[in-house]
């Protein structure tokens, strides 16, 4: 974590392979962030414009490049369904933290993929980045992902009230945040293939 490239792993765990971005990926990115319904607690819009697909690789791989992140692909072992996204981003080699994001499909959800994933990425962010925090902020109406934070062994320390606008709506948001000594892995990921 010295902002030199890092490239984006390639993990996998029982039912889950987590990538980098390629350009193959635009058609599948777009379906999912075009949604409403899956980005109705997103602090932006949905995208109207499949150009925005690329810009989001390129910023992938630009991420990657900087050193600043990682934002993985994830796809189902099973068939290679697209099922979304998972990332760290904010990378800070000062003080050895980053954040959390991911979105997937709302196929996908209900079934711990979103779980399953971040997991995967928290394991290789603790253990190879050896970071020492990773943050997560969540809508507070969005009870799923709020769900998915606790799961991981997260703690809710804070709320930022009125932080962003989500459809027109002002919206607060909850901090989550997970210590290196208290990660606790339940499920080990499968090495890279």
């Amino acid at each position: 974590m010295t902002g030199k490239p890092l490239p984006g792993p390639t993990l996998h765990t029982a039912r889950l392979r987590l990538r980098p971005f390629d350009d193959a990926d635009a058609d599948d990115l777009f379906a999912l962030h075009s949604s409403a319904y899956v980005l109705r607690y997103w602090d932006a819009p949905p995208w109207s414009d499949r150009v925005r697909a690329e810009r989001f690789i390129t910023a992938c791989r630009q991420m990657a490049e900087e050193g600043t992140g990682a934002r993985l692909a994830v796809d189902r072992v099973s068939d290679g369904a697209f099922l979304g996204w998972c990332s760290l981003n904010r990378w800070n080699p000062e003080y050895r933290s980053a954040s959390l994001g991911y979105c997937f499909d709302d196929a996908a959800w209900g079934h711990g993929y979103a779980t399953e994933a971040a997991r995967a990425l928290l394991r290789w962010a603790f253990d190879t980045l050896e970071l020492n925090r990773v943050q997560a902020e969540t809508d507070t109406r969005n009870a799923a992902s709020a769900c998915v934070l606790e799961k991981l062994g997260f703690l809710r320390e804070g709320t930022l009230r009125e932080d962003c606008v989500v459809n027109g709506e002002v919206s607060d948001s909850w901090v989550y945040g997970l210590l290196r000594r208290e990660w606790r892995p339940t499920s080990e990921p499968v090495p890279g293939r």
